[in-house]
């Protein structure tokens, strides 16, 4: 069953921090965090200190939460994250970064992952002039991002644009409006990933 705006607010305040899952309102007044900095509950200031494997579980729910991933979803990308040569958390960060979903969010054609995944099972998005309806495809470099000719299409990238939701574009994307085009000129770092999450908990939570 699909989670409520109420529900994915209560996430938020939990987390103690802006995911951003609900797009244009989590920069207004109506974000979950700007209204009550303190997390949900009767009895939230009698809680306990939060263990280590508490903190470790809040890092990765927050990781998979601020991605719109399943359980299986994540453990495969930390698994192919292992694969790689390298840091395992940073090779994790990467991966969610290149993710299709995570690119258009990135670029601002849509106002939040969750609108991305539906731009893209939808048909909206192009890669390389082709349509590309998996949300968790994996860019490389080189790649162009585009939005459909049809009217519909360009409709939802320009009025998430004009929303003004993105932030800085990071160095290893290109982004042009007219029309939204987005290409892929590196890969992200970890410099790049301006979620406040410890993906060195992350690592240790999943190689329990």
């Amino acid at each position: 069953m699909a989670r409520t705006y109420k529900s994915f607010c209560k996430l938020c305040r939990r987390e103690g921090v802006s995911l951003h899952i609900k797009g244009a309102n989590a920069f207004s007044a109506k974000c979950a965090v700007k209204r009550r900095e303190y997390p949900p509950g009767q009895h939230v200031y009698r809680r306990q200190k939060v263990s280590d494997y508490g903190l470790k579980l809040r890092e990765t729910q927050k990781l998979k939460r601020a991605y719109g991933l399943s359980d299986r979803q994540f453990r495969r990308m930390y698994d192919t994250a292992m694969r790689m040569a390298g840091n395992t958390g940073a090779n994790l960060l990467q991966l969610l970064e290149r993710r299709l979903m995570s690119v258009v969010a990135t670029l601002g054609f849509a106002p939040s992952c969750n609108g991305s995944r539906q731009m893209i099972a939808h048909g909206h998005v192009l890669v390389n002039g082709r349509k590309v309806s998996t949300p968790s495809y994996l860019v490389k470099k080189g790649d162009v991002i585009t939005v459909h000719k049809r009217e519909r299409s360009q409709q939802l990238a320009k009025r998430s644009i004009d929303i003004g939701l993105q932030g800085r574009t990071p160095a290893w994307l290109e982004r042009s409006e007219e029309p939204p085009t987005g290409r892929v000129v590196g890969m992200p770092t970890r410099d790049d990933v301006s979620l406040p999450v410890n993906e060195n908990l992350v690592v240790e939570f999943c190689s329990r």
